[in-house]
């Protein structure tokens, strides 16, 4: 992810530039280009595909849509892009911008939030588990399939790892799994989901 050095924007005026342009999200008013790579996509593509199975077995009246930004009712000059989001569908209708734009504004309608890691890890590790904790979002993934954090994050040596964070009170607890680890989310129960599943080939 860069940081493009602009004017300061505001979420309608990031809406109205960009709001199309799934290469850009905007963090407290500066516009930032996640640079997507292809092995990122693919990561990112099977995460999708593995939820959607899931969603439908367990026939759960959830939805990933192709694009989704967050608008967080308390900020005013940020709007999030996550890799994958799922959402409840039964809410969408209390949604003030949905039969407009694709745009979430209510952490009632999100279930899942799944950030694949880039170069700029920081903003997945830390940034991000802030705001998505803030906004009340239950469970959060970050996929760091390169294994760039920090070591103060996934330890020494990195590695690649996988971590379900679930919201607890205002914070999250985080559970971090490696290659050959069989991961556990409270929001898939019944999905025996791997690192390895996930691996750009």
């Amino acid at each position: 992810m860069v940081y493009i050095p602009t004017k300061q924007l505001t979420v309608e005026q990031f809406i109205a530039q960009y709001g199309d342009d799934l290469r850009y999200e905007l963090a407290d008013g500066e516009l930032v280009d996640m640079e997507p790579t292809g092995p990122h996509e693919a990561v990112s593509g099977k995460v999708a595909a593995r939820l959607i199975l899931a969603i439908a077995q367990a026939n759960h009246p959830w939805l990933i849509p192709r694009t989704c930004l967050i608008q967080p009712e308390l900020s005013t000059a940020t709007a999030r892009r996550p890799d994958v989001i799922v959402l409840d569908e039964t809410e969408l209708s209390e949604e003030p911008l949905w039969q407009r734009q694709s745009i979430i504004s209510s952490a009632k309608s999100i279930k899942l939030v799944v950030e694949v890691v880039s170069t700029n890890w920081e903003n997945d590790y830390a940034r991000k588990v802030e705001e998505y904790a803030n906004f009340g979002i239950p469970e959060y993934w970050i996929v760091d399939f390169r294994g760039l954090g920090g070591t103060a994050f996934i330890g020494r040596p990195k590695q690649p790892t996988f971590i379900v964070a679930t919201l607890d009170g205002y914070d999250y607890n985080q559970v971090q799994y490696r290659l050959g680890q069989p991961s556990q989310s409270p929001l898939f129960p019944e999905l025996s989901l791997q690192l390895d599943d996930l691996m750009p080939r």
